[in-house]
């Protein structure tokens, strides 16, 4: 692969060049559709167990189990769904590796013309 700091044409690097694609904003639309509401949505979901044993303690007392309350699964609760977020950030992760794989393999095919000639 050639250096993608090196200037290749008007003065920009190969990097310049991808950065200022369309294809490479579409990339990083989409991990922050993914990554914004996911990191929102578990910082709440972590808060919220503090918070509740805070201001409800007598319901996140309610035993469920034996001595198992509310407040204990609720924090168990949160293994799993940290679980959860990575699974599906695996799954998006994916889409992200083929579209950048995409971005790559466009900014190569001029270098690669090239360097045939």
């Amino acid at each position: 692969m050639p250096d993608a700091a090196k200037p290749v044409q008007d003065g920009q690097t190969m990097w310049d060049r991808m950065a200022a694609s369309s294809e490479f904003r579409k990339l990083m639309s989409a991990k922050k559709a993914f990554i914004i509401p996911a990191f929102i949505f578990f910082l709440i979901y972590y808060f919220l167990l503090p918070i509740s044993v805070g201001y409800a303690p007598q319901f996140m007392s309610t035993k469920v189990w034996g001595e198992v309350n509310l407040a204990y699964l609720f924090a168990l609760s949160q293994f799993f769904m940290a679980w959860i977020i990575a699974a599906l950030y695996v799954r998006a992760g994916n889409r992200f590796d083929e579209m950048s794989k995409d971005i790559i393999d466009k900014a190569l095919k001029p270098e690669q013309s090239k360097g045939g000639n």
